[in-house]
């Protein structure tokens, strides 16, 4: 009975951890989990700005006017110089195609990427308005971000952890057996970030075909911290 106990778990032990080397003596394989979810309070938005001119000088001199009127009043919300990056300019060619299919230099274009580091996330609404105001092209992106991140990581693990051994003594405990100490231990934590659909703006228009709610609401406001770990004990048989 006990060979057949022991060879039960085994079976067990390679369906769990199919991957893993296992012991070759008596074990059980188990699997703990968790999951933490929390309200973001940071906001990392990124912008791009634009411009078509007939020379690449007028360009560059539109993209750099309404960056520098952007960037101007970011005071009134709560970024910091360290959480703003601005990339250099990016000026190109444009061309159009005429009926013959030969190439026409129509203008020139002229772009630029902005980041911006939100640390008041109720700010939100009112940052993407006064970007619309100084004609930034395109919301490109909203990452969720929380300042408890590190806490939350070392928290969602240990809470796995408790899971994987509680889990290992109630299988033990069922089948008349002890755990032993434990003999591997493979862990992950993934942070799933919040984070909002694409929103594309063109003069002060905002295109929300993608957002499930009415413009100036912006939903999908949480982060979830996940953990699994997979762990080997010994086992001996009562």
């Amino acid at each position: 009975m006990k060979t057949l106990f022991g060879a039960l778990l085994l079976v067990c032990s390679f369906c769990a951890l199919a991957d893993n080397s296992l012991p070759a003596n008596r074990h059980i394989a188990v699997r703990g989990s968790a999951e933490l979810t929390t309200t973001p309070d940071i906001a990392v938005i990124s912008f791009m700005v634009s411009s078509q001119q007939a020379t690449s000088l007028d360009a560059k001199k539109d993209v750099d006017k309404r960056v520098n009127q952007f960037l101007d009043g970011l005071d009134a919300f709560a970024v910091q110089t360290a959480g703003v990056t601005a990339t250099n300019l990016l000026t190109e060619p444009h061309y159009t195609y005429d009926s013959d299919g030969n190439e026409l230099l129509s203008g020139y274009r002229a772009s630029r990427s902005l980041s911006v580091r939100l640390t008041n996330i109720d700010q939100l609404n009112s940052l993407l308005n006064f970007g619309l105001e100084q004609q930034i092209n395109e919301v490109k992106d909203i990452r969720l971000h929380s300042t408890k991140n590190n806490e939350l990581r070392k928290k969602v693990a240990a809470l796995a952890v408790e899971n994987a051994k509680s889990n290992a003594e109630a299988m033990a405990n069922a089948f008349d057996a002890t755990l032993g100490k434990v003999y591997s231990i493979n862990s992950n934590t993934e942070h799933q970030q919040g984070r909002y659909e694409r929103i594309e703006v063109t003069g002060s228009r905002v295109d929300t075909r993608n957002i499930n709610a009415s413009a100036g609401r912006y939903l999908q406001a949480t982060i979830t911290f996940k953990s699994t770990v997979n762990a080997v004990y010994d086992l001996t048989v009562n």
